[in-house]
């Protein structure tokens, strides 16, 4: 079978059961930034090299955003089934990583950062707001199509953002790179307002 079928030339592309979409619509608009993160993701496990202890996480994030991917695809009217695993562990997983990575830091997270470090944590960075990007769209596609979208979705997707900016700051912390600080965060900065009052 041809990899071409000449089908989207006009601009469409088909969903899952068999509808066409234009190609800038909410729904190919996240699922084509999802696919751009996942992307990224299969770069940075190349960087990484077959050991690293991220290798099995990072490969259970693929997959799953590849099964999110499936379900988005399919509009809420399709009477078709999709089979594909529901992630709905998502958020919780990225949460119990976090933490983990956390409390093997040297330090808390605080400021914002400005975006590098390294190769490994500048790429963390890139996935990071490829990720945020696509929860934007995924908002879109909410408002679009409200029972396509559900929520063990939003909050996988919203929750690997956080994820990926921590990986950013564990590469770092383990390589003795210092982090470029811009301002701390704005809770932070409340508190430390409220105690010096």
């Amino acid at each position: 079978m041809k990899i071409y079928t000449r089908k989207g030339d006009k601009g469409h592309t088909g969903v899952f059961g068999g509808k066409r979409e234009f190609k800038n619509s909410p729904r190919i608009e996240c699922l084509g930034t999802l696919d751009e993160a996942n992307s990224t993701i299969g770069l940075l496990r190349a960087k990484l090299g077959d050991d690293h202890e991220w290798q099995p996480n990072l490969h259970k994030i693929q997959k799953d955003l590849m099964d999110m991917m499936s379900h988005l695809a399919r509009p809420s009217i399709s009477t078709k089934e999709n089979k594909n695993a529901r992630p709905t562990d998502g958020a919780e997983f990225c949460e119990a990583w976090i933490d983990e990575m956390e409390n093997d830091m040297s330090s808390p997270s605080d400021y914002f950062l400005l975006p590098g470090g390294n190769e490994i944590s500048a790429l963390c960075h890139v996935v990071r707001t490829q990720i945020r990007r696509g929860e934007r769209r995924l908002v879109s596609l909410i408002h679009e199509d409200p029972e396509c979208v559900e929520d063990y979705v939003s909050g996988y997707i919203n929750r690997l953002s956080d994820l990926f900016f921590t990986m950013a700051r564990s590469e770092m912390d383990k390589h003795g790179v210092a982090e470029e600080k811009w301002n701390l965060f704005l809770y932070k900065r409340k508190k430390s307002t409220t105690e010096v009052k």
